[in-house]
């Protein structure tokens, strides 16, 4: 990627703008300049959303085929710039060129099937009720459809800088919703390149807009009425005072885990303990654990507990470290020296507390090694808080009834991993387990696009994945039809 000479202008009402003051992006690998990004006023704020507000009836009664060309044209655009894409990526979150290449590809499957849903959505989500049932509906029908409720504000995170933006973009155009994206104050590009995908289309002015606002801009944003529905992916604390602070709005959140890897008593062969040690190795580290559905914590039965912590120990050993354009490289740096700092102070309370730290446990600049901890106190922050770098602890347990206990010993609840060979005990997981997704088989770091995505407890409250999303952004509406002859 090439450093940016000039500045960048952001996306108002489908047309570039900038205002009076700047930000600047840096790499987080080493410090080199990326780009310097103009900032919205508040009176180009407001203009967004007036403009998002005028428009949204006309949006809403777009025929779906256009909203749905639009997308399909997106995501033709993403795969054609798709290595460009990842190196932006790359650069301004310092996610390895290997994940940022795999978050492009996942962004345009969001566009595809968000295309999808804009064909089908009313033809396969509306309803003919035959109001006949009672004796008083006779010659009714009744016929019901969705409707947005407005305007979307779409407030998207750092550790998924594209992907993250477009499960609030691609649902909100599909559903015939305007759009106003906030991406991450740290990575700002990849949502403004989006910004850039969408002026190509024939999407009516007002459409959507890309504002990279600061953080202390949000609350009026927030507040304002003409904007009914807020999506936001992020920290727990943030999320729920927005959604305090705006009780009578539709609030989606999606917030931090700290998920469970179950190693059952079952999975006992040495090609499964090895596959299991891969998995949660990986995905305990890649996108510097900076991934809500991270392996953070790994709870296996105790009679695999010394088979499976050296096979552990060797995968995460394994995993290479450093330069996030390299294609060798496994775990790059976290977004910030800050980030990275707050993940090493964490780390040597647990230390500090009795924890014995296996591998790692030491960090350069904003890079933090892959680390692995045991004997962690209950009460150590890195047991019961959302880390968010790569960090796992291991923790031992007699059966499967005290490993779901465990699981559930946390104020989060996005996703959990089951390795076991027990359909039973699959069953067994997905009934007890407090969390929005239980994968069997593998680790909680997998996540289909399509798919309902979240969580309960201090994970947050609603579902993304794109049909999900939209009937968030949407609501039901009944015409009911006299002197029908059915």
């Amino acid at each position: 990627m090439t450093t940016a000479t000039a500045t960048q202008a952001f996306w108002l009402a489908g047309q570039q703008a900038t205002g009076t003051d700047t930000l600047e992006v840096t790499s987080p690998w080493d410090g080199r300049h990326l780009a310097t990004v103009s900032v919205p006023t508040h009176e180009q704020t407001e203009a967004a959303v007036a403009a998002a507000a005028a428009v949204a009836a006309e949006f809403a009664a777009t025929p779906a085929h256009v909203r749905a060309a639009a997308l399909d044209h997106v995501g033709a655009r993403l795969a054609e710039r798709a290595e460009e894409i990842a190196q932006l990526i790359s650069a301004e979150n310092g996610k390895p060129i290997k994940w940022a290449r795999t978050e492009v590809a996942r962004c345009r499957s969001v566009f595809r099937w968000a295309a999808d849903e804009a064909r089908r959505f009313n033809g396969g989500t509306g309803q003919r009720l035959d109001a006949d049932a009672d004796a008083g509906g006779e010659g009714r029908l009744a016929l019901t459809r969705r409707i947005p409720y407005g305007p979307v504000l779409g407030i998207a995170p750092f550790n998924f800088p594209l992907n993250l933006c477009a499960h609030k973009v691609a649902p909100a155009i599909a559903a015939g919703a305007p759009i106003i994206l906030k991406p991450a104050p740290a990575t700002p590009l990849s949502g403004l390149l989006l910004g850039e995908l969408l002026a190509e289309t024939d999407l009516p002015a007002g459409a959507f807009s890309v504002l990279p606002v600061p953080n202390d801009a949000m609350p009026d944003l927030v507040r304002d009425e003409r904007l009914p529905i807020i999506s936001f992916t992020g920290s727990a604390p943030v999320g729920w005072s927005i959604r305090d602070s705006v009780p009578r709005k539709r609030v989606t959140l999606e917030l931090g885990g700290n998920g469970a890897a179950i190693v059952l008593g079952d999975y006992s062969s040495d090609a499964d303990l090895d596959w299991a040690a891969q998995r949660i190795a990986t995905f305990s580290n890649y996108q510097g654990g900076q991934s809500c559905i991270s392996v953070q914590r790994v709870v296996v039965d105790a009679t695999l507990h010394d088979r499976l912590l050296p096979r552990l120990i060797e995968a995460v050993r394994n995993l290479v470290t450093g330069d996030p354009a390299d294609d060798a490289t496994d775990v790059g740096p976290l977004v910030s020296e800050d980030a990275a700092r707050r993940v090493e102070s964490w780390v040597d309370q647990a230390r500090d507390a009795g924890a014995t730290v296996l591998t790692g446990g030491t960090r350069d600049g904003a890079s933090y090694a892959p680390t692995v901890l045991a004997d962690v106190p209950a009460d150590a922050l890195v047991s019961h808080e959302e880390i968010f770098g790569p960090v796992m602890t291991v923790t031992t347990v007699e059966n499967e009834e005290a490993a779901y206990a465990a699981a559930n010993d946390s104020r989060y609840g996005l996703q959990a991993g089951l390795f076991t060979h027990d359909l039973r005990a699959a069953f067994r997981a997905h009934r007890a387990l407090q969390v929005g997704g239980v994968i069997v088989g593998d680790v909680p770091s997998y996540r289909a696009d399509q798919m309902p995505y979240g969580g309960v407890k201090d994970s947050g409250v609603g579902r993304e994945g794109v049909r999900y999303a939209m009937e968030d952004y949407t609501y039901e509406r009944v015409m009911v039809l006299t002197g029908i002859e059915l």
